[in-house]
């Protein structure tokens, strides 16, 4: 079932809509759908998706995706400046996307679990698509 409401032209841009429809079902199974998420939950999401918005971040990643690495092997694969790969690997561990241990006077990072790898895949994947 709908709700029809002829209003002036609503969009004018072949994309959008040209009346104003609302599909009450659509809308009920989305504000039920939102109801799912906590607002906690809702900002973690935001942020691992802001971090991995980032070109080096992405690379770092993809290499780490090849197993673990330390940080100067990681530097030398991307061929930059190990201070700034720290860095990012800094916002990597932060946000619980990479981890890493001590080996000694090494610190060998890796992602931190397989939904890190999945995720990266899935984006690259649809990114390879269109």
């Amino acid at each position: 079932m709908f709700t029809r409401q002829r209003i002036k032209t609503v969009g004018t841009l072949k994309d959008d809509c040209e009346a104003y429809i609302i599909h009450e079902e659509a809308v009920d199974r989305a504000k039920a759908k939102a109801k799912e998420l906590d607002d906690t939950t809702i900002i973690r999401l935001s942020e691992i998706f802001k971090i991995m918005g980032d070109p080096t971040r992405l690379k770092i990643i993809h290499a780490l995706s090849s197993g673990e690495m330390c940080v100067c092997d990681i530097a030398a694969a991307l061929g930059m400046e190990h201070s700034a790969i720290s860095h990012q690997l800094r916002l990597l561990r932060n946000t619980r996307v990479a981890k890493y241990r001590k080996q000694g006077k090494e610190a060998v990072y890796s992602l931190d679990d397989e939904h890190v790898l999945k995720l990266f895949s899935e984006g690259l994947e649809h990114a390879r698509h269109g």
